[in-house]
C-alpha cells in the first residue's frame, strides 16, 4: 500500500557522474524523494537525459525537471561521447577533465533553478564549492556500497593501520587498485553522506566509514530500478525460451552496462558455461567504436552449436531486474557492480568479498594473475545449481537478506527526507538569526 507524503515545496538539484552506474541510483532517489513531495532538478548532459526520458514514469513528469548540462565539443570529445556508456578507455579522463571545465555553467544552473539543497556525487567534489559559493547546502552521495568506501577510506586516512574488518582485502593482483583510487575529501558542504545502501547489508562498515569519516552517514535504503520501469519480458523468443525451463535450473550472466570482456576473458566465460552444463542466459557487450559482424566470429568456433537450445546469447542490453525476478533463474554471474550487486539481491538470487560475507554469494576463483578460467567458471556455477546444500543455503540466504532490506526501506528513505528538510531549515534559521 503506497503512503501519502504532504508536498514540502522543496527543490532538490541532483548532480550525478556521467555514467549509467550512477545516474541510475540518482534518479531513482530522485523518484523516491519525489513521492515524499520533493521537486526535483536532475542535470546531466543531453545523451544521457535522453535516456533518462525513455525510463521516466509519466506520473513524475511535473515533480522532476531535467536540466541539460553541456561539455565542449572537443575534436576527441563528439557529443555522443558526453556520457561513459561506450566511452574508450583512452578517453576517460578527457571526459572527466571537460566536466572540471564546465564549473561556471554550473553555478549558473544552480543560479537559475535556486534549489534548497544540493545531492552531488563524491565522484564530483568540486560541486560542492560551487553550491558553497552560492549559499546552497550540498550532499554528497555514493553509489558504491559502505565496505568498499571504508576499506579504501581507511587506506587513505589511517596509512600503516590494520583494517579492522578482516572479511574485506585486496589479493596480491588487485593491489594495483590501491593506487588509482584516491577519495578526495571536501571540508566544505554538509557532514552528511548519502549512500546507496543499507543497514541490512554492511552496517558495521556504515558505522566505520561514519566514525573515520567524521560524517553522519544515512543509507538511502537500495534504491533500484522499479520493476514497472525495467523493461518488458514481452512475448519474445527468449521469453518463450525462459517458459520451458524449471524453477532455480538457469543461469543469469552479465557484467554491467560499461565493461566489456577481452578476448580471452570472453572464451573462458564461453567454455566455463559450456563445460558447466547448465542453462543460461548471457548477455553480451562490444565496445561502441567496434563493428562485429557476426556473434559467432566474436565467440569460441562452434560455441552455439554445442550450446543449442541449453543457452541464450542477448546482444547489448536485457532487462535484468525482470529476468532476475524469474523463477527460473538459480544463479546469476557478475562483475559485483553495486548496482548489479543490489538487484540480484532485490530480484534474484570491493562487492564481491561483501555478498559473500552476507552468505548470499561464492566468489568464482582466478589464478595468481587475477585471470579467469573455464574450470573454475564450471565449478562453481554447478555448485550451486546442482549443489542442493549450497544452492539452497544462498537462496535461504538471499531470501532472508532481502526481506531485511525491505522492513528497513522506508524508514532509511524518511531518514533522508528528514535530513534534507533539516538543512532548509537550518538555512532559513541562520538567515533570520
Amino acid at each position: 500500500m503506497a503512503v501519502e507524503h504532504e508536498t514540502t515545496n522543496l527543490r532538490v538539484l541532483m548532480f550525478p557522474y556521467l555514467a549509467y552506474g550512477h545516474f541510475t541510483p540518482f534518479l531513482e532517489l530522485a523518484k523516491k524523494l519525489s513521492d515524499r513531495g520533493f521537486f526535483i532538478d536532475f542535470c546531466s548532459t543531453p545523451i544521457n537525459l535522453s535516456y533518462i526520458k525513455k525510463k521516466m514514469p509519466h506520473k513524475y513528469s511535473c515533480s522532476i525537471q531535467l536540466v541539460e548540462f553541456h561539455l565542449q565539443d572537443l575534436p576527441e570529445l563528439p557529443p555522443h561521447y558526453h556520457t561513459t556508456n561506450g566511452l574508450p578507455l583512452h578517453i576517460q579522463s578527457t571526459l572527466y577533465k571537460a566536466l572540471m571545465m564546465e564549473k561556471p555553467q554550473f553555478y549558473q544552473i544552480l543560479k537559475d533553478q535556486k534549489p534548497n539543497v544540493l545531492v552531488f556525487d563524491i565522484m564530483q567534489p568540486w560541486a560542492v564549492r560551487v553550491a558553497s559559493s552560492l549559499n546552497i547546502p550540498a550532499i554528497r552521495y555514493c553509489i558504491a556500497s559502505a565496505a568498499t568506501c571504508c576499506y579504501f577510506g581507511h587506506l587513505q586516512l589511517k596509512p600503516g593501520v590494520e583494517f579492522p574488518f578482516t572479511a574485506l582485502y585486496l589479493k596480491d593482483y588487485e593491489k594495483e587498485i590501491e593506487r588509482h583510487i584516491e577519495l578526495e575529501v571536501e571540508e566544505e558542504g554538509e557532514r552528511i553522506m548519502l549512500l546507496n545502501s543499507s543497514r541490512a547489508i554492511d552496517a558495521k562498515y556504515i558505522d566505520y566509514l561514519s566514525e573515520i569519516g567524521q560524517t553522519n552517514i544515512l543509507p538511502t535504503g537500495v534504491v533500484i530500478q522499479d520493476l514497472e520501469d525495467a523493461g518488458d519480458l514481452e512475448e519474445t523468443e527468449l521469453i518463450k525460451w525462459i517458459g520451458k525451463k524449471k524453477e532455480h535450473s538457469t543461469v543469469y550472466v552479465s557484467f554491467g552496462s560499461e565493461y566489456v570482456l577481452t578476448k580471452e576473458e570472453m572464451e573462458e566465460v564461453a567454455y566455463g558455461l559450456e563445460v558447466s552444463n547448465v542453462h543460461f542466459i548471457w548477455v553480451v557487450r562490444f565496445p561502441r567504436e567496434e563493428q562485429v559482424v557476426n556473434l559467432e566470429e566474436a565467440l569460441p568456433r562452434g560455441f552455439l552449436d554445442h550450446i543449442g537450445e541449453r543457452g541464450r546469447i542477448v546482444e547489448g542490453w536485457a532487462p535484468q531486474a525482470r529476468i532476475l525476478k524469474h523463477a527460473i533463474i538459480g544463479a546469476f554471474v557478475t562483475h559485483c557492480g553495486w548496482n548489479s550487486s543490489l538487484e540480484s539481491i532485490e530480484f534474484g538470487p570491493m562487492n564481491a568479498r561483501l555478498v559473500v560475507e552476507n552468505g548470499i554469494a561464492m566468489e568464482i576463483a582466478r589464478d595468481g594473475n587475477g585471470k579467469l578460467h573455464r574450470g573454475y567458471i564450471a565449478e562453481t556455477i554447478k555448485e550451486v545449481i546442482f549443489g542442493e546444500k549450497i544452492g539452497e543455503d544462498l537462496r535461504r540466504k538471499v531470501n532472508s537478506l532481502r526481506e531485511n532490506i525491505r522492513l528497513l526501506r522506508e524508514e532509511h528513505m524518511d531518514g533522508v527526507a528528514e535530513a534534507i528538510k533539516q538543512l532548509r531549515e537550518k538555512k532559513n534559521q541562520s538567515k533570520n538569526a
